[in-house]
């Protein structure tokens, strides 16, 4: 049986930034997709630090600056890589 996917996990003050697709990624990919979609739809940095990430920009800039900043480097980086390796590791054998 498959699990429902977690919509609002914790989130880290920042994100992985190594080439592998790490547990991190997987328990955030649906938060990934909201970074990419907020990130289209030009919506401002500090809206998506509270909403998405549930940090608070007012009380803490510098953290909810660097906490967006690396998940949608993140996200970017899912687009471009993560995605063949998350792929790739649910091949069977």
């Amino acid at each position: 049986m498959q699990r429902e996917p977690d919509l609002e996990p914790d989130v880290a003050a920042t994100a992985p930034s190594d080439d592998t697709l790490t547990d991190y990624d997987r328990k955030h990919f649906v938060t990934y997709l909201r970074m990419l979609d907020a990130h289209a739809e030009d919506a401002p940095w500090e809206d998506v630090a509270r909403i998405v990430l549930r940090i608070d920009p007012v009380a803490s800039p510098e953290a909810a600056q660097r906490a967006y900043q690396t998940h949608l480097e993140r996200a970017q980086w899912m687009t471009r890589a993560g995605y063949r390796r998350l792929l790739l590791q649910s091949r069977p054998n």
